[in-house]
């Protein structure tokens, strides 16, 4: 059984689709939020919005135990509230590493959506954090 269908066993089918879709409009609205850091007018607005997406993937993921979405999120949540008291823009490697992360979600989301066995590797350039966020 793979992991939509598992969800399906323990979540009432809408809550599942709820969950997946929320997942997945969230999924399309980093990429370019995690861009315009680079743009110091746009900084403070996207590293906000981001923070509070990463939050919301969060909760859901933590409400639908989704382990290694939640654990991501927690660490994505954690170094944008770092990034919300910098005054930006943002570095290139922490834009690099913001985009691996939602390459990452990404990859979940289509582990979800084709009922893999189980959530892919985590990318292992993920747990080098930058040091440095503007």
């Amino acid at each position: 059984m793979g992991l939509m269908k598992n969800l399906e066993v323990e979540y009432s089918y809408d809550i599942v689709e709820e969950f997946l879709s929320h997942y997945s409009l969230m999924c399309d609205l980093l990429e370019p939020l995690i861009i315009n850091l680079s743009r110091q007018e746009k900084y403070h607005e996207n590293i906000n919005e981001l923070f509070r997406i990463f939050h919301n993937i969060k909760s859901a993921a933590g409400f639908m135990h989704t382990e290694p979405i939640t654990k991501l999120t927690t660490l994505a949540e954690e170094v944008c509230e770092e990034a919300r008291v910098i005054k930006g823009p943002a570095n290139d490697q922490f834009i690099d590493w913001l985009l691996l992360v939602s390459d990452q979600f990404n990859k979940y989301k289509e582990d979800l959506e084709n009922d893999a066995d189980f959530f892919g590797m985590l990318n292992p350039h993920i747990i080098d954090i930058p040091t440095r966020l503007d």
